[in-house]
């Protein structure tokens, strides 16, 4: 249902005839032919598909998204609980531990108050202090400008609800309820982008977009911080990169990165793939242009309030290991007391993890410059994030939420992907109870270790099964479906190579020889089952037209 030249769908045409059952969307095809099995099978041979005006592949993916968000509101419904008090005093949230037995807990309901923003207080230029007495420290704002200015702009939309609220004009919760419920519409709709996004940029496999809109994670993750944001720019930002847009891509990173530091690293795989197709000039645009957005974007905050403009980066250097980080893991483990003091700032630590995540790009590139055939960009990027959570000093339980959409793109395989999505999103729950403390029976430090390490270990199980696609490029199905693109890569866009490349770039994107076409259904079609039955003049017509099976191909649902 694709063009031959396009990674998106094509319009529905008037002649069903057209649409072959070889060319027809599949959802029983590939990653979800269990369940399409358990449902009854996959679709026959002459099933109608892609004729359905309204219900679309894209308005179910987005469904099952919306559902998900909804699962993902009611999870942290129990923070919501608003106390009545009988001595005339305001209500509030019963936080009485419940948001960590209860495993509801979410950052914009404690920022709130911490902010100023239920004061209305600006970003960057509010502060507060914090910390013992004697040593108290000046506190600001402490994310990038776009989520901070997100968190303002939502906040001052909540104030005037508040205001209408007390008018009698529109009834509503306390204020703080009505701040979360802003935030969760809009970063449903955040979500919602992304999946869109990702939609499209799978090409000719757009059901393995459920992998994210069901993603186990977003149930807990979605609503507890402001990163959906971010994974919507990056997400977009890949779509235009296919569509050949690179410096509308460089926009998006630049916006992305003025949300969360990670969309910054699609440049990386950007790179790797443009060495090897001697394409440089788009990615300089796309470099410039993201520069230009993000200076843009945040020089005015940084001119006005430099010091509360400096807060994320001083916090990111001053802030020790947190607990799902490998580093405090070993010292959970071990006897070691770390490479800092304690209570001092983490200079050792901050220089090994760059170190780390410095070495783990080398590999990315030699990867990608030692693979036979060039890898898809969505392999390198995944890589590249996974790389830098594993060897990063913070691994916040929503930073997981990064790695979804790269996943789906990299490698669709439900046996690879759903164990680690799975155990990803329970490591929450064990997240909440070791900060109960063992005190309130919550999970001990050793415990909770343990477990961070199994959700690692499925990480980089994820990354050496991309590794291995890399260097056996007949084994990726997404390959597969998309071998008569350059380099079978969707995303590719403008680094696909020119008819005139060198024959060595050109061989490095063709993979004609080493990946079939997408799989086909193994029954003949209908005009050979007839002569096939004819008898013994039947032979020398099938002769004529060979029968298109897979027997030769490794099936797609394996």
């Amino acid at each position: 249902m694709t063009n031959g030249d396009s990674s998106s769908p094509r319009p529905l045409a008037d002649d069903l005839a057209e649409l072959g059952p070889d060319d027809r969307a599949r959802p029983g095809d590939g990653a979800f032919l269990p369940a399409a099995q358990a449902w009854g099978g996959p679709l026959g041979r002459h099933a109608v598909v892609g004729r359905q005006p309204r219900i679309t592949p894209l308005r179910v993916i987005l469904l099952f998204a919306v559902i998900l968000c909804a699962f993902g509101f009611f999870s942290k419904a129990a923070c919501l609980e608003t106390s009545h008090p009988e001595d005339g005093s305001a209500p509030g949230l019963m936080w009485d531990g419940r948001q960590y037995y209860k495993a509801c807990y979410a950052d914009p309901i404690p920022l709130w108050g911490i902010e100023g923003l239920s004061q209305g207080a600006f970003p960057y230029k509010f502060s507060w202090t914090e910390g013992d007495p004697g040593a108290e420290q000046v506190r600001y704002m402490e994310y990038p400008v776009i989520s901070g200015l997100w968190q303002y702009g939502s906040a001052q939309v909540a104030l005037a609800w508040d205001h209408l609220d007390r008018s009698g004009i529109l009834p509503g919760p306390i204020d703080v309820i009505k701040y979360f419920l802003i935030l969760v519409v809009t970063m449903t709709i955040f979500w919602l982008v992304a999946v869109w996004a990702t939609y499209y940029s799978a090409g000719r496999r757009p059901w393995d977009t459920l992998f994210m809109a069901a993603s186990p994670l977003v149930v807990f993750q979605v609503f507890t911080n402001f990163d959906a944001m971010a994974v919507a720019a990056a997400s977009v930002a890949l779509l235009l990169w296919a569509k050949k847009m690179p410096r509308w891509a460089g926009f998006a990173i630049g916006v992305g990165v003025a949300m969360k530091l990670y969309p910054l690293f699609l440049f990386g795989a950007l790179l790797v793939v443009a060495i090897r197709a001697r394409k440089f000039v788009d990615i300089a645009w796309a470099a410039c242009v993201a520069a230009i957005t993000w200076s843009a974007i945040n020089l005015p905050i940084a001119l006005l309030f430099p010091a509360g403009w400096r807060e994320f980066f001083r916090l990111n250097s001053d802030r020790p290991a947190n607990p799902e980080s490998m580093y405090a893991v070993i010292q959970s483990l071990t006897s070691w007391d770390g490479f800092d003091p304690a209570g001092a700032v983490p200079e050792t630590l901050n220089t090994v993890s760059l170190v780390l995540f410095a070495l783990g790009c080398v590999a990315v590139l030699a990867i990608g410059l030692t693979a036979p055939k060039s890898p898809r960009i969505a392999q390198l990027a995944f890589l590249i994030v996974a790389f830098f959570l594993l060897t990063n000093k913070v691994w916040s339980p929503q930073y997981s939420l990064w790695l979804v959409p790269l996943a789906v793109l990299a490698i669709p395989r439900a046996r690879i992907l759903l164990p680690w999505m799975i155990f990803d999103a329970l490591l929450w729950i064990a997240h909440m109870s070791y900060f109960a403390g063992t005190d309130a029976k919550g999970l001990n430090p050793e415990w909770f270790g343990m477990l961070v390490i199994i959700r690692n270990l499925l990480v980089v199980a994820v990354c050496a099964a991309i590794i291995f696609e890399i260097y056996r490029p007949a084994r990726d199905r997404v390959r597969r479906w998309h071998a008569d693109l350059p380099g079978a890569d969707p995303l590719l866009g403008t680094l696909a190579p020119e008819p005139d490349a060198p024959a060595s770039v050109r061989a490095s994107f063709d993979l004609a020889s080493d990946v079939g076409a997408a799989p086909r259904a193994g029954r003949p079609r209908l005009p050979q089952r007839v002569r096939a039955a004819a008898g013994a003049s039947a032979p020398a017509a099938s002769a004529a037209e060979p029968t298109d099976t897979s027997d030769d191909k490794e099936s797609d649902s394996r």
